[in-house]
């Protein structure tokens, strides 16, 4: 008898287990389904129909996710199909890690009241990003790190390169979860079988470090130089609050309790103190260097929801918080999915649209492929809700991205486009279904991106309004001439220079300052294929002293486009 009722307690366990599994699962798929696609996935998406060992801004695993999302279904599920099943295998994997002894209907319902009150873990169960596959391989990585630890067994050193090559696959931030696990056990360090487990992974990683030796890790470059920025108090200050919506405030003051009151149990547990503590100490130090966007820090919500898992049946006053104020706090995050997939939020904040926006666009444009400038994002939008051609133009006041490895715009040389841009004398202004944009079509298209400036300056510390002598040498790299008098997309050669400190700044932009250049020898056509070398006079800008970031640009009206490295010049007000 008591062994029927013990099978008996715990199949039901197991059937709430799998209930909630499954309702989890339906959630996100009707989420999924409804929710507009975000700016971002239709950037992702893009990835999918290029698959590549790398790309600008992430590792390749995205791309291959919504590669294989759109092999099964179109519309919003071509880019979230895998997204929705990767989260429910994650939770299974964080069950698996939690390893309870003895479950019943409570414990099960503890856990799921803790996952479910993760406002951004929720989020990645219908929206695809880089984070979805890093949540799920760090999970799969640290149930491999458990096992190691209780059986070092070359199977469990296996699956920790599976997990690591994973995790770096999946996005950059992998290599701080590798680095706090090693700070909390630095005996790995001298462990053959995990030195191996390094090895093994590094080796599966060659592929995507040979693509990045050969687009000259453009990936690196951005991440730890580019979007750098000067300090400001704001980035500092909104941190803390970022990451109690990110958390949810009574969750994530939980956590921060357990990491205050209680110790570390065991060398697992340690790991997961140093994984919580480190990111969210870390970043918050990045706040320093500029904006830190609140979900870097998402990779948080495995360790936490372990640790606040355990705790709570360890802390009275833990179970009684879970209860009091956790559980009621799941009404507010299913009454924010449910606004998600309504028109009830500002349109800036993305979640609807996008849709509306690029349809209103077509009805213009037509089988035209449309010239974007400034954000990846548009042309991403644009293709994915009408599946028309389209690319941008990046340029000194933006980013580099993508979309300047594909150089999608050299298909467009010479032939009709319509060109999204505000231009004096020939943009029109259109209103259609409640949207307001500018833009004009061109019969002969030019660009001017890929061409590669190289200079030398001996100035390097000069006077308000001195003139500088610049040797250049300009290289076209392209199959296509590029005429500088062109009817419709002139080229001028100018003189950029920017601050990130020391002025009023707007909406934390950095100022930009453009100055005409002089060429001792006008250039009528750079051919394609071509170098020509020659040299041009400037002026130092005289509105403001201080250190400024120094470039040279070709301007084709539309775009001042990203053409040479940027040096430092410092500019002096008074000189003798």
């Amino acid at each position: 008898m008591e062994h029927l009722t013990h099978l008996i307690l715990k199949q039901d366990w197991k059937k709430l287990f799998a209930f909630l599994l499954i309702f989890w699962l339906g959630m996100n798929f009707f989420q999924a389904l409804f929710t507009e696609i975000m700016k971002d996935e239709a950037y992702y998406a893009l990835f999918g129909q290029k698959l590549a060992w790398g790309y600008f801004d992430h590792p390749p695993f995205i791309g291959l996710m919504t590669y294989i999302s759109a092999l099964f279904l179109k519309g919003n599920l071509s880019v979230r199909f895998l997204t929705v099943f990767m989260q429910f295998f994650t939770l299974v994997i964080i069950w698996k890690i939690i390893r309870e002894k003895s479950p019943d209907s409570k414990k099960i319902m503890v856990f799921f009241i803790i996952a479910l009150s993760m406002v951004m873990f929720q989020a990645y169960g219908f929206v695809t990003t880089p984070d979805v596959p890093l949540l799920f391989f760090t999970a799969f990585f640290l149930l491999a790190y458990r096992n190691f630890l209780k059986s070092e067994s070359w199977l469990h050193s296996f699956f920790l390169a599976l997990g690591m090559v994973g995790m770096i696959y999946s996005k950059y931030h992998a290599f701080l979860i590798i680095g706090f696990i090693v700070l909390s056990n630095l005996k790995l360090l001298i462990h053959p079988k995990f030195r191996i487990a390094v090895c093994l992974s590094m080796l599966l990683l060659v592929p995507h470090i040979y693509w990045q030796i050969s687009m000259d890790f453009p990936s690196f470059k951005y991440h730890l130089s580019d979007r750098s920025r000067s300090f400001k108090w704001l980035f500092f200050f909104e941190y803390l609050p970022n990451q109690l919506v990110v958390f949810n405030p009574f969750t994530f003051g939980a956590v921060i309790y357990i990491l205050i009151k209680h110790r570390a149990r065991d060398t697992f547990e340690r790991g997961l103190y140093f994984l919580t503590g480190g990111f969210l100490t870390f970043f918050w130090i990045m706040s320093f260097r500029g904006h830190v966007e609140p979900h870097w820090t998402v990779i948080c919500s495995i360790p936490m929801i372990i640790l606040l898992y355990h705790y709570s049946f360890i802390d009275k006053k833990l179970m009684c918080f879970v209860k009091k104020w956790i559980l009621p706090s799941l009404i507010m995050v299913f009454f924010v999915r449910i606004v998600f997939m309504t028109d009830w939020l500002p349109e800036r904040l993305d979640f609807y649209g996008k849709r509306d926006k690029s349809k209103a666009i077509e009805s213009i444009t037509g089988d035209l492929p449309v010239i974007f400038t400034g954000s990846y994002q548009n042309p991403s939008n644009y293709q994915f809700f009408t599946g028309r051609e389209s690319c941008v133009l990046s340029s000194v006041d933006s980013r580099l991205t993508q979309f300047d490895i594909w150089q999608k715009e050299l298909q467009y040389q010479g032939k009709p486009v319509f060109i999204f841009r505000q231009k004096e004398g020939k943009s029109k202004k259109y209103h259609i279904n409640g949207y307001s944009f500018e833009g004009f079509p061109a019969s002969d298209f030019q660009s001017v991106n890929r061409i590669k400036i190289n200079y030398s300056i001996s100035q390097k510390d000069v006077c308000a309004g001195d003139t500088l002598h610049i040797d250049f040498e300009m290289h076209n790299s392209t199959a296509h001439d590029i005429l500088f008098h062109h009817t419709e997309f002139p080229v001028t050669c100018k003189a950029v220079y920017f601050l990130t400190a020391g002025i009023e700044e707007v909406a934390g932009n950095r100022h930009f300052q453009y100055y005409n250049c002089i060429l001792e020898q006008p250039i009528e056509i750079l051919r394609a294929q071509a170098t020509i070398s020659g040299s041009l006079k400037t002026v130092a800008p005289d509105f403001y002293a201080g250190d400024f970031q120094f470039a040279l640009t070709l301007d084709n009206t539309i775009c001042c486009a990203i053409n040479s490295d940027f040096i430092k010049l410092t500019v002096n007000r008074y000189c003798e």
